[in-house]
């Protein structure tokens, strides 16, 4: 142990495999924002509809910015995005996340709304303190870096402090001979839409550590006791808060020290209607559906779009940087996919609509 608690990056190998278990927390989100996103009424509850869709937008951000500080310490991305264990089967913990929560793929609700907040939960802890702590299962993946044992970070952002940290204590062996990688698989600003925060191409310490804090900082603030990030935006935590307590924070940002404190917002207030949502079934499964049905025909389509869509997105972390602004553009297309299920009752389940099914099992036809 050091004196930032457990060491787990000791090799560039060690950090590569963390930066995939980053770009996998980074996914493992989209899945249950682009559902409850999908399940809102035609509309209804404006406010959710867009402070879902862009931090949606801002988690394919993040995972651009972990796929530019892969590529650039010389990972290898082919086969990361395509692999059927990049999608969790859900209700899952977060990789290397906490197992004081699960994440479910469902309808949009308090409960929903509370899985949120416990995604983008923020944490500090004392500098000498560990950031992680012994996870009680093991992970395959540890296994065949033939690590013994496998942790649990409290928040996203305690782990991407952990990425840090190793990063910079591999930065102080091997100096710029850590950023080998092909900086033509670097995504740049003009791959990417205008508003969801900054692109950064990784090249060498300074851009790495910078897309890290950018990840870091959109999701749980800049630092303890603010609402918002670097950038003087709202963080994701308080942007879901918002719906929880039904009121806009305000956030000064020529002086972001005069912003609304936490848990005090002072904006607009607003209603959320949650009865206004499709009652979509919670992790739902091929098997839910009736074989030859409409609605597994749909389903299986569903599965293959969103197949197709992480095929994009790979190619454009693999040299094809263009592919990046369709295929994030086809993500929200994927609604109407997802239409043809979340507006139809499932046969003999009363009361339950069919929802979008992410994951390809490989008992599967």
């Amino acid at each position: 142990m050091t004196n930032n608690g457990y060491r787990l990056i000791h090799t560039v190998e060690d950090l590569r495999y963390y930066l995939i278990q980053g770009m996998k927390i980074e996914h493992a989100t989209i899945p249950p924002y682009l559902t409850a996103l999908y399940s809102l009424k035609p509309g209804t509850n404006l406010e959710a509809f867009h402070i879902i869709r862009a931090v949606v937008v801002e988690e394919m951000l993040h995972l651009t910015l972990a796929a530019n500080v892969f590529n650039a310490v010389g990972g290898d991305i082919n086969g990361v995005l395509t692999d059927p264990e990049f999608i969790p089967e859900y209700p899952a913990h977060l990789p290397t996340g906490s197992v004081d929560f699960k994440v479910n793929i469902e309808k949009f609700s308090p409960n929903t709304v509370e899985t949120f907040l416990n995604i983008e939960r923020s944490k500090e802890v004392d500098k000498d303190a560990p950031l992680v702590l012994p996870r009680p299962e093991l992970n395959p993946w540890l296994r065949i870096l033939g690590l013994e044992e496998t942790y649990t970070f409290y928040s996203i952002g305690l782990f991407y402090a952990e990425v840090i940290r190793g990063l910079q204590e591999l930065h102080q062996e091997m100096g710029d001979d850590l950023f080998c990688g092909d900086p033509n698989k670097q995504i740049t600003p003009e791959y990417y839409y205008d508003g969801a925060g900054e692109i950064v191409p990784v090249y060498d310490f300074q851009s790495a550590i910078r897309a890290l804090r950018v990840i870091q900082e959109q999701g749980e603030g800049s630092r303890q006791q603010t609402i918002y990030d670097a950038e003087r935006e709202l963080c994701h935590y308080y942007r879901f808060q918002q719906l929880e307590l039904g009121q806009y924070y305000s956030i000064d940002k020529n002086n972001p020290l005069n912003s609304d404190s936490p848990d005090h917002p002072t904006g607009k207030t607003f209603i959320v209607d949650w009865d206004a949502v499709y009652p979509v079934k919670t992790n739902a499964k091929l098997s839910d559906y009736p074989e030859g049905s409409e609605l597994y025909d749909a389903a299986k389509e569903f599965q293959q779009q969103y197949y197709a869509f992480l095929g994009m997105i790979q190619a454009s972390f693999n040299g094809s940087p263009q592919a990046l602004i369709p295929a994030v553009g086809g993500m929200f297309k994927l609604k109407e996919s997802a239409e043809r299920l979340i507006r139809n009752p499932i046969p003999d389940m009363e009361g339950v609509n069919a929802a979008p099914i992410y994951r390809w099992n490989k008992e599967q036809k």
